[in-house]
């Protein structure tokens, strides 16, 4: 097999590409090695269409640039960590973590929907990574399950901070912002306003809707009619989310003041995930709640902590372990028996193979 162009070469003096674990949109993906450090890390090379003017992709790069150093400050268990970003030939290249596990949304496409329970526990972790962002000033922009890692050791992680990809139908919006999946995002950015950390919340109420309804709120045919539903129409009610129904139509309230607060949220959800009610009053059902960034319990289907008393009763349920999670430009490589994903913008699509693949390199735009 021949080398593949890029192998063995050394970027802003320090880190060596290995070999690359797949392709998209925004970018390429590689295993790399710090040679300061001497350890494994995931490099993305970032891209911008060819089409785009020069002085819009040297602009664009630059804000890259400012929002992936902003992102670095984010330190928390649950959000992948941005080690560096460099500078050569002229773009970005994004060094971050290399971690084992699974991302959520091949989790929900093996297994379905998650009970509410589980789904109650994904975000009450997620929730505390994004308000340790929020405190830093940082926004994600583009919480959705491709961007949610399921590591190996229980966390429940967040990648992509600081990164707003096209989420494979690139296009601006408003300011001439670039949006991320358009069933994702918050009114108001479908508005074209300036988003808030209220617009993070919006994305992880859609989140919990997909994870427990197995479909997406606003998710139609084309990204315009995914828009105008966002903008107009409101959620479905959910029929499988049961007590975690009221958190999530707190968080699809159309007007940013009016949805549940961070605090609110992450305090109901964690009631759930413990087995109480999550009533707004807290109940008189709320057992001892976990430490917010305690250790992480022990991993069960997919990485995700499970109660006892919700653990699934199907021994046919995939059980994925020795995964390598790449975080740089979401994509999957089946290696050693296990499977290798790198972050990216999206989740779903195989630029090189033409679709979704079960094994080989699944490339993420």
């Amino acid at each position: 097999m021949s080398e593949v162009p890029g192998t063995g070469r050394v970027i802003a003096d320090r880190y060596r590409l290995q070999d690359p674990l797949g392709e998209g949109a925004t970018g390429i993906v590689w295993r790399a090695r710090d040679e300061v450090l001497g350890r494994e890390v995931a490099v993305k090379e970032v891209r911008v269409p060819a089409t785009l003017p020069a002085t819009e992709a040297e602009r664009l790069h630059s804000r890259l640039e400012r929002e992936v150093r902003t992102a670095a400050r984010v330190s928390h268990r649950n959000a992948v960590a941005v080690h560096d970003v460099v500078s050569q030939d002229s773009r970005p290249w994004i060094v971050m973590d290399l971690i084992r596990g699974i991302a959520l949304s091949d989790a929900l496409d093996a297994d379905g929907p998650l009970p509410p329970r589980r789904a109650a526990r994904v975000g009450a972790e997620l929730l505390a990574a994004l308000r340790v962002a929020h405190e830093a000033g940082v926004l994600h922009r583009d919480v959705r399950p491709g961007n949610v890692l399921l590591a190996n050791d229980g966390r429940v992680m967040l990648k992509n901070f600081g990164i707003t990809p096209s989420g494979g139908s690139p296009g601006l919006i408003g300011t001439g912002e670039p949006i991320g999946a358009p069933a994702y995002l918050a009114p108001e950015r479908a508005l074209g306003r300036t988003p808030g950390p209220a617009s993070d919340l919006w994305s992880l109420g859609v989140l919990l809707y997909a994870a427990t309804e197995g479909r997406e709120p606003f998710g139609r045919g084309t990204p315009q009619d995914t828009l105008r539903a966002v903008r107009e129409e409101e959620p479905p009610s959910p029929g499988r989310a049961g007590a975690l129904t009221p958190v999530i139509e707190g968080l699809l309230r159309k007007d940013p003041a009016e949805r549940l607060t961070a605090v609110e949220t992450e305090h109901r959800l964690r009631i759930l995930a413990a087995g109480g009610t999550g009533s707004p009053s807290g109940g008189a059902t709320d057992p001892s709640l976990p430490p917010p960034d305690g250790p992480a319990a022990t991993a069960g289907v997919h990485g995700i902590s499970q109660p006892a008393g919700d653990r699934p009763e199907s021994a046919g349920r995939t059980r994925r372990t020795g995964v390598l999670v790449a975080v740089g430009a979401a994509v999957a490589l089946l290696i050693a028996g296990g499977l290798a994903w790198a972050l990216s913008g999206d989740d779903d699509t195989d630029e090189r193979g033409g679709g979704k693949a079960s094994t080989g390199v699944v490339a993420f735009s």
